[in-house]
C-alpha cells in the first residue's frame, strides 16, 4: 500500500449521550477511492466531517497528507485545503457567478491576485465540463451543473484528497451521471477520494475498497466484489440484499 493520505485511528464522536462514532479507524492511501455505504444515522457523514474537524472527534487520531488536524498548534484553515468536501446541498452563493464561487477561497484563502485565481478557477471549470457556463449564476445552471461548480471550487484549491458526502442525493436522477463522471475523471487523474453515496453501481465500478458501516462502527470492509457479492458479515448481507431489491 502507498502512502497513506488519510489517517484516523480510534475516531469517537458522542452529541450529548449519543455516541455516533466508536472507535472507527480509517486509512486511505493516495489515489485510493474508498466508498462508504450503511444504512442512515451509521455514522457515515460524521466520520467524513471529522476528517476535516468540520466535526470535532470526542477523542481519536486525525492525520492528513501527515498534518496532525486535532494539534491545537494546527492552522485548521490552511490544513483544510489539503481536504477538498462536497457536500449533499451545492452551498453556492448565488450573487455571484460560477467563477466568482470557485475563486473566493483561491483570493481569501491561497492569497492569490484576481487574475491568477481566475485563471485557476477557468482551469477547474474546464476540468468539470463548465468553461462556457463560467459567467453563469448558480440560479441560471441545473442541479447537476450547481454540483460540479462545487467541485470545481474544492479542486481548484489542489487538495491531497477530496471527500464527498452523498453529492448526488440532492439531483434529479437524469443529472446523477453528469457528477459522476466528474468523479471518475478525479479518480482517474489519481486523486484520493473518501465517498458517501447511496450510488452502488459507481461504488461496483470506481472504488478500490468499499467499507460497510451501521451503528457507529466499521463492520465489513473490502473490494467492491467482496462486499457486494460475497459480504462474510450477516449485517453486511442484510444491507446488501434490502438495497439489491430496490
Amino acid at each position: 500500500m502507498s502512502k497513506p493520505i488519510v489517517e484516523a485511528r480510534a475516531i469517537h464522536k458522542h452529541f450529548g449521550a449519543l455516541h455516533v462514532l466508536k472507535g472507527v479507524d480509517l486509512v486511505v492511501a493516495e489515489r485510493e477511492l474508498v466508498f462508504v455505504i450503511g444504512p442512515s444515522g451509521s455514522g457515515k457523514s460524521t466520520l467524513l466531517r471529522c476528517l476535516n474537524r468540520l466535526e470535532e472527534p470526542s477523542s481519536g487520531t486525525v492525520r492528513v497528507d501527515g498534518v496532525d488536524l486535532l494539534d491545537p498548534r494546527t492552522d485548521i484553515n490552511h490544513a483544510r485545503q489539503r481536504i477538498g468536501m462536497v457536500f449533499q446541498s451545492f452551498n453556492l452563493y448565488p450573487h455571484m457567478t460560477a467563477l466568482g464561487n470557485v475563486t473566493l477561497a483561491l483570493r481569501k484563502v491561497t492569497g492569490r491576485s484576481r487574475r491568477e485565481a481566475d485563471d485557476l478557477g477557468m482551469a477547474a471549470l474546464a476540468r468539470v465540463g463548465l468553461a462556457e457556463r463560467a459567467s453563469h449564476r448558480p440560479g441560471e445552471l441545473s442541479g447537476g451543473q450547481q454540483q460540479r461548480v462545487a467541485i470545481a471550487r474544492a479542486i481548484a484549491l489542489e487538495p491531497r484528497v477530496m471527500l464527498f458526502d452523498e453529492p448526488t442525493s440532492a439531483l434529479d436522477p437524469e443529472l446523477v451521471g453528469s457528477v459522476l463522471r466528474v468523479m471518475r475523471d478525479l479518480r482517474e487523474s489519481g486523486m484520493a477520494m473518501v465517498v458517501v453515496s447511496h450510488e452502488m453501481g459507481f461504488a461496483r465500478n470506481a472504488a478500490d475498497r468499499v467499507i460497510f458501516m451501521d451503528e457507529g462502527a466499521i463492520v465489513e470492509e473490502g473490494t467492491p466484489a467482496a462486499i457486494f457479492e460475497s459480504p462474510s458479515q450477516s449485517r453486511t448481507r442484510a444491507f446488501i440484499g434490502q438495497i439489491q431489491r430496490h
